[in-house]
This record gives structure tokens, sequence and C-alpha cells, in this order.
């Protein structure tokens, strides 16, 4: 591949083993295959004791979980091919060499770091040493840091080793084909915009719950908690979409600059508004401290103080081990005037709710409720 077009020649994917690459990053190349579009060595760098054949049949299971009967065994066996693995100890500069090689004459490789925040610093210090951040890019994965102090540390560590136009913070939830609908929903008809104010909306609810647990991920979800994992990320830019004014253009700095203003615009949550708690049997998981006080729940009400919005409470809950799996936005209208259905079967606790089901990746359903 031309290195004068400003694409990546490799792609090199740190954390083969962990759940984002099962569910996420492996279906997503074995797609990009099937599209014709992948066209580079996939360089997959781990602790793990394994080979390129122990790698790949994880791979394969991985995308057979993803896609079910629609695997391809042709386009699986065309992806597999580019599977190159490489155990590397994050620590342990001398292991870089393996990567070095494995990278042969890539001049600008794209490093994704899909592994826990805790490491960040550390195998960007590992490339630099091993000169392989030169001409490169990388991707950073949610979590970004703990709070605002090691959110900047981290920003200074990737600036001292990248360009800022080769770093990329990511949150993959936005690649959500229902998530990115929110927009087109908002902006591209006029349905919703003369009713999507103060006005009109009582307010506004996001949820995430999942009816299930860590799934052996007890380790690194207790260094986080729901907060940091979810809340933090995923259900605050579903909180921007839905409050953002119109950008100027549909660039990802148009973008960007509107989700800024409204982030801005939320105070500091008051603790009274905030609950948290934990399922029943959470400190019992693998790798999960018994003494651990880190939140499997939370839930919190604050505002968006804009023109638009000032005076309506958000609500943002997340949680496992819940009774259901649902990932829904909700945005509850002023009652009208007049109540002409008072005491009939059109006049329920849900007959005003417009709903945005989030859960799928082929559209968002915008349900108006009358029950």
């Amino acid at each position: 591949m031309s290195s004068g077009d400003g694409r990546a020649d490799a792609l090199v994917m740190f954390g083969a083993t962990g759940d984002l690459a099962r569910k996420k990053l492996f279906p997503a190349l074995y797609q990009l295959e099937a599209r014709g579009v992948l066209d580079v060595p996939v360089i997959v760098a781990s602790r793990s004791e394994w080979d390129d054949a122990t790698l790949r049949a994880y791979a394969r299971d991985s995308v057979r979980d993803a896609n079910d009967d629609a695997f391809d065994e042709h386009v699986f066996a065309s992806l597999a091919r580019r599977l190159t693995f490489v155990c590397l100890r994050y620590e342990d500069a001398a292991t870089y060499a393996s990567l070095h090689d494995a990278l042969g004459g890539a001049q600008h490789p794209a490093h994704y770091l899909a592994i826990p925040p805790s490491a960040f610093t550390t195998v960007v210090h590992g490339l630099v040493e091993a000169d392989l951040h030169r001409g490169a890019r990388v991707v950073v994965e949610k979590p970004f840091g703990r709070d605002l102090a090691s959110a900047r540390e981290l920003n200074a560590v990737l600036a001292a080793a990248f360009p800022e136009q080769s770093i990329f913070r990511i949150d993959h939830y936005l690649g959500k084909e229902s998530v990115e609908n929110l927009l087109v929903f908002r902006f591209a008809n006029t349905l919703l915009e003369p009713i999507w104010n103060r006005n009109y909306v009582a307010n506004v609810q996001v949820t995430m719950a999942e009816s299930f647990g860590v799934e052996g991920r007890g380790g690194f979800y207790d260094s986080v908690g729901a907060i940091r994992d979810v809340v933090q990320n995923h259900l605050l830019e579903v909180v921007a979409l839905l409050a953002m004014e119109p950008p100027i253009d549909s660039t990802a700095d148009a973008l960007r600059d509107e989700k800024v203003k409204v982030l801005k615009s939320i105070e500091p949550m008051d603790a009274a508004n905030l609950v948290r708690g934990q399922y029943r049997g959470y400190t019992q998981e693998t790798g999960v401290d018994p003494d651990s006080k880190v939140e499997t729940f939370a839930a919190g009400r604050f505002e968006v103080d804009s023109w638009r919005w000032a005076g309506v409470p958000f609500f943002v809950r997340a949680g496992k081990g819940l009774a259901r799996s649902e990932v829904l936005a909700t945005a509850e209208l002023r009652c009208p005037p007049k109540r002409f259905f008072a005491g009939s079967s059109v006049d329920g606790p849900d007959a005003n709710l417009v709903s945005f089901r989030l859960g799928r990746d082929d559209g968002v359903t915008l349900s108006v409720q009358a029950k």
C-alpha cells in the first residue's frame, strides 16, 4: 500500500484475548475482509503464550459467534492468512523486537490499544523504545484514564510520541449504526425539531441494562466500575447526541464542537443525585476483590444548562445483572393542557414517551408509546 495516500500499511492489535477483541474487533475485521477492503497484514500482540494456529482458532470462534449462520469459510480463510501472533510482554522493552520483525517493512502501522487503560502508557513507551512510533498511528480505546489528572497525563504521553493527527481516542459504541442514526432523527427531518426543547420535553432518560454479569472480566471491571466503563463515555455520548445543537456541517470537528458545548453545559453531579450498587454475587466473581465497593449499577440525574434544555432533568442509568438487556433513550413529553382521555386506556404512564431503541445495529426504532 502506498505511503503517499496516508493510509496504514499494517494493523497491530494489542489485547487479542480481551472482551472487545472477541466481541467486536475480530468480527469487524471479518466484515472488512468480506467487503474486500482489508488489504493489510494484521499483527496481534498479547501476553498470552499463543501461536498463529491458536490465534486463528480463537478468531474463528469469535467470528462464528458474531455471524452465526452467515459465516463464510472462504472469507475467514482469507482473513486468517493475514493474522500473525506475537507474544509481547508490555513492560519488557526487549519483546518489542519481535513486533518489529513481524511488521517487516511496514512504514505506517496503526497500533490499536484494546487493552486496560492502566497499560496504555507502558505500551506507548515500549513502542517508542522500539522505534515503532515513527510514521505510525495509535488508537486508544475508552476509558481514557481514570480521572482528569490521569487523562491529562496520558495525553502528554501520547503527544510526546505521536503528532495529534495520528492519535485517535475512540469510543467503539459510537460506531453502532443505531447510535449514529440518532443524528438522522435529530437533523434530517423536521418531525422532532419543533418540539425537541424544554417547552415540550419533561425529561430525557438513557438506559443501558444488561442481564449478564462481568463474564470473566472481573479483573478489568473491578478496576473501572459501571461509571467509568459505560456512563462517562457511552451514555454521555448519547446524551450529547440527543441534546446538541445542529452542527455547521457533518464533519467530525463540527460534531465534536457541538457535543463539547453540551458537556460544558452540565454542572458537576451532586452526590445526592447519584445511586450506586452491586449485583448479588459480584464479589465472588473471578478477579474481583472480595471486599470490592466498585459499582456494577449506577444511576444519576443532572441538567444540561443550555437555552434549549434548561430545567429539563436528564437521567442516565446502567447496570449488569439486571432483569433484562436493553439500551433505550426516551424523552417524556409534557402533558397537553387538557387531558381529554383521562381515565381511559390511552391515558397511562407511557402515553407521552418518545423512545429510541439503541440495542440493535440495524437502525433506530422510534416509537411513540400510547397505553
